[in-house]
């Protein structure tokens, strides 16, 4: 008797309401639709979403805890304001997880390591290319995450989560103002050669620069709530 092929279906994500809520409201925050400063009404965001208000409460109390958002004395629940020292601090730190973590990359001289590097990068362009803003933030995160991932440094990874939801919140707000996509993916190229060429000077030279031309950009034209934003 013949088998039939196995089907392939996909898996059922069963999450708790709250667990959907977060995640939507979070991928809100940090892909930059949501931005600093912006008022988080629970009422008008449970009538937006077709919930109750208790879901919602509580994945704003599990974003202000990632301190994503934050309750302000008599102006309520907001995305949290971010201003220049804030992402000068983060990047300054975002420049020192990154350049240590390459150094380690280098280090191991993994050829796996640079297959995987190049081929994030070839992503990242292809989702340039097509235009895709969302994508090419998620790729771009992909880049980075991996270069800690790589490291393989668990302290590193543990300190580089407590602060890459903020990263990933700076990174895509910065991506919004590039109106060339391509330019966000082939930035990334040279310092992918650098690690392939065990180049440790060249490589550390150019994520600093990479990381310290991003902040710089936010930084230059960074709007506080309420400021028309640059054009």
């Amino acid at each position: 008797m013949t088998q039939s092929p196995a089907l392939q279906l996909h898996h059922i994500e069963n999450k708790p309401l709250r667990e959907r809520v977060l995640d939507i409201l979070r991928d809100a925050i940090v892909s930059g639709d949501m931005r600093p400063g912006q008022p988080l009404v629970e009422m008008e965001l449970a009538q937006q979403m077709g919930i109750s208000r208790a879901p919602l409460r509580e994945a704003l109390q599990i974003l202000s805890q990632e301190g994503l958002v934050e309750t302000i004395p008599y102006k309520g629940t907001q995305v949290r304001s971010m201003n220049r020292m804030d992402i000068e601090e983060l990047y300054s730190l975002r420049s020192v997880l990154e350049t240590f973590a390459v150094q380690r990359i280098i280090a191991r001289r993994s050829a796996d390591d640079t297959a995987r590097l190049r081929a994030i990068f070839e992503a990242m362009l292809a989702a340039a290319q097509q235009g895709d803003l969302s994508q090419v933030n998620e790729i771009d995160r992909q880049f980075h995450d991996g270069l800690i991932e790589l490291s393989q440094h668990h302290l590193l990874l543990t300190t580089w989560r407590s602060v890459s939801l903020r990263i990933r919140q700076v990174m895509a707000l910065t991506n919004r103002r590039n109106r060339d996509l391509t330019v966000i993916a082939y930035n990334h190229l040279p310092m992918v050669e650098a690690i392939a060429a065990h180049d440790e000077a060249e490589a550390t030279r150019l994520l600093r620069e990479h990381v310290e031309s991003a902040a710089g950009l936010i930084v230059e034209g960074w709007t506080q709530p309420g400021e028309s934003d640059p054009k």
